[in-house]
């Protein structure tokens, strides 16, 4: 027992030893060292002492804690939380689908009141909605609302800032806590943090706001728009500056920047730092502190300098000159710099952390931009120049389709607005990234027609389909006399003898009922009589009698052979997108009337093939009757099925246009291919004819035909001004090709042509 005891003290002892040998002289290094460091720290100098220190900052700013301009997180917390109470919101929480199930997708805006401020873009988007085929009057009609009070600036000293826009809201019975409404915004917050204030509770509406910030921003339910300046076309817009023929190999400038310098205060860090990428050759950064009232009490060392320079460059012509574009941050994310470098075909880099790309929901910006960010500005010459050449040109002819396709006018910027919220209401209906960002885009390629790209005769090629092999004459009969004359029957029998033909459909449009079947031609085809309206639209109506891709359209007094409409369609079938047909037309710019002027003269330019005698496409094969015969059938109603060039003559077009077309004789035709050059941006083809073709008027009374021919000219050259007024430009294309068929009139002999019989006269 004793052993026992001896042998723990001892190992308690050695224990102890161990503890005071090792430990202790730890203990006494941690004080000595805590000594030297409290000594340090007091003889450590201070920041603001120049003399014992070269400060390379400003003391105050050191000593401060971050920029005073700058928000706090709870600030911007609680800035945030002012305008998005509802910060859940989505399309199935805070949108009431069933008010959109019995009218479709109709937009009511409020009545505007007589003294309540209207910003002139304001009232251009007002506008846009108004003509749109969206458009109703009638408030119970509608699936979505817009506000006539003016929410696009809410910046609180500026001079267009409607105050007390909560208070009018509530007053509205059909505000509903902002449910199926949607908020138009260019700029929120205001001097000095420019948070996104609006400056009201914006509840459960939609917001389509610019300079989105991404922790603002509501996926799925909110949406980016571009900042716009007021100066902005209302429709149409200017064209990009890419042409075919315009493209250099290389160009004068890599990168380019020329803008405003910001001090001090949010968004002035990116822009202070682009002087260093600057190398005065083929990347040019030039910034400019000479704005606002009282630059020069903030100007720094390098202002002076940095003026002299920005003026010694033209921004149009860097902006021409250039492959790449900073399009830095502002004081807010976007900047009008993002539209004209899209425009002017100048790859944008943008520089904007955290900004909600306009559109992104729909359109991929991977392959039209290129997207750095604010810290890694030094890398951005490296990056760029990386990209190869081919990928280049493939980044500026998709910069030139979004801004032709979306941000040309604000037309085209609310119009994919409202087809983005469209889209939402029927998802499985809704278009695919691949149309929205391939010509035609996304506001001509309608889902209503169809969301299979093998429909849509731009993607046969991607689809690996073509169009039908057979197709259908539409003839519309509109004689006075309302019988059969010579030459509709003749025509009849010249169709029907092609070896394409698959039917042949006569729209009657006469007062008197269509004449009884015995007295129709047999013909090896179906032959079949729609009772029409009397009105000039009808022809383009998507009548499902019709069962092919291509429609021959006909006029009854139109002269053509079956080897002609053979040749025609077999061109057709190359060329599905456009029309491809025998009479043609030409426009041209005329300087002393200053409007444009239509004509029939023979020349070798070519805008517009008329539709007495044309192929185009309509839409692909579906259900419908078929084989009638040549018995009378009262006009189908039109429907809501898979149609092109038909469905957006009457479902994209605005039903003033139509009326306009019923209102002025022989304009159909060319809103057809004001339509079709429209979508394509390519002229019509015309093809080989036999005979030159003449309008034929009809004579009401003898000696007439002249006053009536001179009247339904001038009645085109109106239509053709007033169309253009409508899409804001002249959308037509002029072309000098006309096709033949091979060895067409070569001295060989008549058994090595394909189509000998379009050379007899």
């Amino acid at each position: 027992m004793q052993t026992r005891k001896k042998y723990i003290f001892l190992t308690f002892l050695a224990s102890w030893l161990l503890f005071f040998f090792f430990g202790g002289d730890q203990l006494r290094r941690f004080s000595f060292f805590s000594k030297r460091k409290a000594e340090a720290r007091r003889n450590w100098p201070r920041w603001t002492d120049r003399s014992l220190l070269k400060s390379f900052a400003d003391p105050e700013e050191l000593q401060s804690d971050g920029d005073p301009s700058l928000p706090s997180p709870r600030a911007q917390r609680a800035a945030w939380l002012s305008v998005y109470k509802n910060s859940r919101c989505r399309m199935e929480t805070c949108f009431d689908f069933s008010r959109c199930e019995k009218h479709g997708f109709k937009v009511f805006t409020y009545p505007r009141e007589r003294d309540q401020p209207l910003s002139e873009s304001y009232g251009k988007i007002l506008a846009s909605i108004e003509r749109s085929r969206y458009y109703t009057p009638n408030p119970e009609e509608a699936c979505l609302f817009i506000l006539s009070i003016d929410t696009l600036d809410r910046d609180h000293l500026s001079g267009q800032y409607v105050r007390n826009v909560d208070e009018k809201i509530r007053s509205f019975p059909l505000w509903n806590g902002g449910r199926n409404h949607l908020i138009f915004n260019l700029y929120s917050g205001t001097w000095p943090n420019y948070t996104e204030d609006l400056g009201f509770d914006i509840g459960q509406a939609i917001l389509a706001k610019a300079s989105f910030y991404t922790k603002s921003f509501r996926p799925g339910f909110d949406i980016s728009i571009p900042l716009f300046s007021k100066d902005h076309p209302q429709r149409g817009g200017e064209r990009g500056w890419l042409y075919q023929d315009s493209i250099p190999l290389k160009k004068k400038y890599l990168l380019v920047f020329k803008g405003k310098r910001y001090l001090t205060g949010i968004g002035s860090g990116t822009r202070n730092a682009l002087h260093h990428i600057h190398n005065g050759k083929d990347i040019v950064s030039l910034t400019t502190c000479k704005h606002g009232k009282d630059w020069e009490k903030h100007k720094d060392v390098r202002c002076d300098k940095d003026n002299v320079d920005y003026e010694k460059f033209d921004y149009q012509e860097l902006l021409h000159n250039s492959t790449f574009c900073i399009v830095p941050r502002g004081r807010r994310l976007g900047s009008f710099r993002f539209l004209e470098a899209l425009q002017a075909a100048c790859i944008p880099v943008l520089l904007s952390d955290g900004w909600e790309l306009p559109f992104a929901e729909a359109i991929d910006w991977g392959k039209a931009a290129v997207v750095g960010n604010e810290r890694l500005l030094l890398q951005i010459p490296s990056a760029v120049r990386c990209i190869h050449p081919e990928r280049v040109l493939a980044f500026q002819q998709q910069t030139q389709f979004l801004w032709d396709a979306y941000f040309s006018s604000v037309d085209k910027i609310v119009h994919t607005t409202l087809e983005i919220v469209k889209d939402r209401l029927l998802p499985h209906r809704s278009r695919s990234r691949f149309l929205w960002n391939t010509l035609p885009g996304g506001l001509l390629a309608l889902p209503d027609f169809s969301t299979h790209l093998g429909d849509f005769p731009f993607y046969y090629l991607q689809h690996g389909s073509g169009p039908s092999e057979k197709f259908t004459a539409f003839i519309r009969a509109v004689s006075l006399a309302c019988s059969l004359s010579q030459p509709i029957l003749r025509l009849i029998q010249a169709v029907s003898e092609s070896q394409y033909c698959a039917q042949i459909l006569v729209l009657w449009s006469c007062e008197k009922p269509p004449p009884p079947s015995r007295k129709w031609p047999q013909t090896a085809v179906p032959l079949t009589i729609i009772q029409g309206r009397r009105k000039l639209s009808d022809r383009f109506f998507p009548y499902t009698a019709i069962q092919t891709d291509a429609v021959l359209s006909l006029d009854e007094h139109t002269s053509l052979s079956t080897s002609e409409v053979d040749f025609a369609f077999v061109v057709w079938r190359s060329f599905p997108e456009r029309i491809v047909g025998f009479p043609t037309r030409s426009h041209f710019w005329d300087a002393e009337q200053r409007r444009w002027g239509y004509t029939s003269k023979w020349t070798n330019e070519l805008s517009i093939v008329l539709t007495a005698a044309a192929f185009y496409h309509r839409y692909p094969a579906g259900e419908g009757p078929v084989g009638w015969g040549a018995r009378p059938h009262p006009a189908p109603p039109p429907r809501s099925l898979p149609r092109y060039y038909h469905s957006l003559f009457t479902e994209y077009l605005p039903a003033g246009l139509r009326e306009l077309v019923d209102g002025l004789a022989a304009c159909e035709d060319i809103l057809m291919n004001v339509l079709v050059a429209a979508v394509t941006k390519l002229p019509p083809i015309k093809v080989t004819q036999r005979k030159q073709h003449k309008e034929t008027v009809p004579q009401q009374v003898k000696g007439t035909a002249g006053a009536a021919g001179s009247r339904r000219f001038t009645q085109r050259q109106d239509c053709l001004n007033q169309l253009a007024d409508w899409f804001g430009y002249m959308p037509l294309v002029s072309s000098q090709l006309r096709l033949d068929p091979v060895l067409f009139k070569d001295q060989v002999s008549v058994l090595r042509k394909k189509y000998p019989r379009l050379e007899k006269p």
